[in-house]
């Protein structure tokens, strides 16, 4: 990423799209490009297992067929992408395609043949199944297909897509059934440790995420071919990836799979240098963007550093006492990407209204307002005028939304994703406005139709 460059953009997920799915990513992008917005990020893409989060998916390549309005595919081109997709397609079929006739059962509950991928039974399984693992490989290939249009639409704009990918993937998942050899399972394919946080800002106890850990020297003795993969599927669907939680590339925290919470743990250290130096070698320069909010070690910033990766920084976080607190605008570097709040945070307004009376005049301290009805605004224009490279604001927070527009609340299960906005509830000055302040602050690259 340059961080000469001085670019907003907007957060929102698709399925916050009036539509809930990518059949309003064209309008969309229209009104980015008029409110002169140069950045759409957005959440993981791929298929939730249960519920409707985007960071426990069936599969670390694969994306939502529900996230794309139903459209004829046009099969010209399709044994070509199928033969590039090989690596992951075919395994990912057979996951799904199995899934639905054992009853959606977690693949450790698969009969033992299907469960160990028996050579044999899964030849038979192919054999009596292709119309069924064709039909999902092809839904696939036409939500690629639609998003190679959505990608060129927003290329057309000026507009970059900004994407996220979990660091960690589902238990569950076509992953750990098809190459168990690269994750800590025991020898029925459960975990034997499980991922998460120490408790933090968020939680007493932490977060128990249970997704299994990598087994980083089998990892490592392939040159971490799926790793590179993985990236390399990243970098073709979007322009810009954050890896969310990137400290678990220095050290990641292992609880032991009986704990119920993630108080209990330990931080074991990762091959993250390596592993980003194969991707450098194959690549070259590297468009990710380190997730590295929360307690952060010397040796992750170093990392990130090392390989020349912006890091974030989220305004929500700055209103304390501590001068070196680098969520303080005065703190923040070019390297950054710097936030109102991110999708795990309450709206700035919502934020603004549940803090006690104590807080509330501190922030206007620091922010050096009387109006308190002005902190949101304020806020925003704080993170735009700020040296950070790249801008974000979620769209809650340009709408000014209270916590009822709230995307996600961390170690909840209760109304989490689900928030979606309406096209009439866009004010109809709201892309001039928008392009205005950007203007202010010199991050408008893109122009308005004319």
């Amino acid at each position: 990423m340059n961080f000469d460059t001085h670019r907003a953009g907007l957060l929102l997920h698709p399925t916050s799209l009036p539509s809930g799915t990518l059949a309003d990513a064209g309008r969309w992008l229209d009104f980015l490009r008029a409110a002169g917005f140069g950045v759409w990020q957005m959440l993981p893409l791929g298929i939730p297992l249960t519920g409707l989060s985007p960071y426990q998916c069936a599969s670390a390549f694969a994306v939502n067929p529900g996230l794309f309005p139903a459209a004829p595919v046009d099969m010209h081109g399709f044994a070509d992408w199928r033969r590039r997709q090989a690596h992951w397609l075919e395994d990912f079929a057979r996951f799904m395609a199995i899934k639905a006739e054992q009853g959606n059962a977690p693949w450790t509950d698969w009969p033992a043949a299907l469960r160990d991928r028996d050579a044999r039974t899964l030849a038979g399984f192919d054999a009596a199944h292709a119309d069924k693992l064709e039909a999902v490989m092809v839904e696939q290939y036409g939500a690629a297909m639609q998003w190679r249009r959505i990608h060129a639409h927003a290329a057309a704009h000026g507009i970059q897509l900004f994407g996220d990918m979990p660091i960690f993937v589902a238990h569950d998942s076509a992953d750990v059934w098809a190459q168990r050899g690269l994750f800590l399972l025991d020898d029925a394919g459960h975990p034997s440790v499980v991922t998460g946080v120490p408790p933090d800002y968020f939680s007493e106890t932490g977060q128990r995420w249970g997704n299994p850990h990598y087994n980083w020297a089998a990892m490592q003795a392939d040159g971490f071919a799926w790793w590179r993969a993985r990236l390399a599927a990243h970098f073709e669907w979007f322009d810009l990836v954050r890896i969310d939680h990137f400290r678990g590339l220095a050290a990641a925290w292992v609880i032991p799979a009986h704990e119920p919470t993630a108080i209990h743990g330990e931080w074991v250290e990762a091959p993250g240098a390596a592993l980003l130096q194969a991707i450098a070698d194959e690549m070259g320069e590297l468009p990710l963007v380190a997730e590295d909010l929360g307690i952060i070690t010397p040796e992750v910033t170093a990392l990130r550093h090392r390989f020349g990766l912006p890091g974030m920084a989220v305004l929500q976080f700055a209103f304390d006492h501590h001068a070196d607190n680098p969520h303080k605008p005065e703190n923040v570097h070019p390297d950054t990407v710097y936030y109102t709040g991110t999708h795990d945070n309450d709206t700035t307004l919502g934020w603004w209204r549940a803090l006690p009376d104590e807080a509330r005049q501190e922030v206007m301290r620091q922010l050096n307002v009387d109006d308190p009805d002005a902190v949101p605004d304020v806020m925003i224009d704080m993170v735009l005028e700020s040296r950070a490279a790249l801008a974000i604001l979620p769209l809650q927070d340009v709408l000014r939304l209270g916590s009822e527009a709230r995307m996600n609340t961390p170690g909840t299960d209760n109304g989490n994703w689900t928030w979606r906005f309406a096209w009439d509830a866009l004010p109809h000055d709201l892309a001039s406005n928008l392009l205005e302040k950007l203007q202010k602050a010199h991050r408008c690259e893109t122009k308005p139709k004319p």
